[in-house]
């Protein structure tokens, strides 16, 4: 068996990142991922830059393992091909703005499930999918800004607004999105029933805000007002400088915060009643992170790692993105592979993070040429030579036998 989704097949119309990366999570554990691209470019994230044989990095990193077939969805036959391929298969994904599957396409919930009743149908969305706001466009800055993440990242609801340097709220979702498909096809097996997920970018954030972020409007009646409670809901520490460097230290217990005290020398730390517990530590941050700032700078970031290791002091180097890879953590863990791409050449991806002992997958095949399964898949479904032939005469599908790439 190669991954515990093996024998699972996904119809996957979804483009960019959020539907992409939850798709390529389940091929990573053995699901058979079918991706219908549009015949002319395909997702949009074929395009962009950062390319090598006709690769981007993005769509390599966003969609190994998936067999790529094209098919003009604003004609008919291409909407029969694809709702043919959705007999066999367990699961359909699309990201499309609320009312396009249904509305402009027809492969909403309703015409997927008609050709195949216990099917699992993920929509992806923005900002969700009733209100004004369900059909505005969005882009990943938008939900940082609507959902207080980038309040949250700014470090206080006064401070300027600061978004997080990556696309947070698209990955999260895809996250999300691959786990609520895996426990939909765990209930299937109980009640034989498909379902329909339905995720959106805005409820991924905030659900994952409030498990650490939101502890001020959590007790209705007691929110904190601007006055008391304008500092973002976090005890996450900051990033210290050192005389050479840059360090995270992370000592918020008791036994941290005494081990601190211990590894910088400041033994005084721990008379003062401004640090004497936990409460009057958070109470007083700017003073605590003010005077470990002030002591880390005295010595270095190799030295601080081993003086703070000696007492147990959560602490890590802040490595540059050319250094993550080859961390000695990194490789321990396996988390970065390399493999060689027919076009692209050597590439390096990171591993998908989840290992399963009893289903171990295989090493994930690297992202396909645009359409360069098509006439495999549609010949698998029941469609002939000519009938094929036909289809990619008439710009319905491409083939890169037939000089796409």
């Amino acid at each position: 068996m190669s991954g515990p989704l093996h024998g699972f097949r996904v119809i996957d119309l979804t483009t960019m990142i959020s539907g992409p990366l939850a798709t390529m999570t389940l091929a990573d554990q053995g699901a058979e991922v079918i991706k219908i691209e549009h015949p002319e470019g395909g997702d949009h994230s074929r395009q962009v830059t950062g390319r090598r044989g006709g690769f981007t990095a993005s769509f390599l990193n966003n969609n190994r393992g998936k067999k790529s077939v094209t098919l003009n969805l604003k004609d008919p036959r291409g909407v029969e091909a694809a709702l043919r391929l959705c007999e066999s298969a367990d699961v359909f994904v699309q990201n499309f703005r609320p009312g396009v599957a249904e509305e402009r396409i027809g492969l909403g919930e309703e015409a997927v499930r008609a050709v195949r009743p216990d099917i699992v149908y993920a929509s992806i969305a923005g900002f969700g999918f009733d209100g004004d706001w369900a059909r505005k466009p969005v882009y990943d800055p938008l939900i940082q800004a609507l959902s207080g993440l980038a309040s949250v990242q700014g470090g206080a609801d006064a401070a300027r607004p600061r978004l997080v340097r990556t696309i947070l709220p698209d990955k999260l979702t895809a996250i999300q999105t691959a786990q609520a498909i895996t426990a939909s096809l765990l209930a299937r097996t109980r009640t034989g029933e498909g379902s329909h997920v339905q995720i959106s970018m805005l409820d991924t954030v905030l659900a994952f805000l409030w498990s650490s972020d939101m502890a001020g409007y959590t007790f209705v009646g007691d929110e904190l007002r601007p006055a008391t409670g304008d500092d973002a809901q976090s005890f996450v520490e900051l990033i210290y400088q050192t005389a050479d460097g840059w360090m995270a230290v992370s000592a918020h217990t008791d036994s941290t915060w005494k081990g601190l005290s211990a590894a910088v020398g400041r033994p005084g730390w721990l008379e003062d009643p401004r640090f004497a517990t936990v409460a009057a530590r958070e109470e007083n941050k700017p003073a605590r992170l003010a005077l470990t700032q002030e002591a880390l700078l005295e010595d270095t970031t190799e030295n601080w790692m081993r003086r703070l290791g000696e007492h147990d002091v959560p602490c890590a180097p802040v490595l540059t993105r050319d250094q993550v890879y080859s961390h000695p953590q990194a490789r321990a863990n396996g988390a970065v592979i390399e493999q060689d791409h027919p076009q692209a050449g050597r590439i390096r991806q990171a591993r998908t993070p989840a290992r399963f002992s009893a289903t171990p997958p295989e090493a994930p095949k690297p992202a396909r040429r645009l359409g360069e399964d098509t006439r495999a898949v549609l010949a698998q479904a029941g469609y002939d030579a000519d009938t094929i032939a036909d289809m990619i005469a008439q710009g319905i599908a491409t083939d890169t036998q037939e000089g796409e790439s």
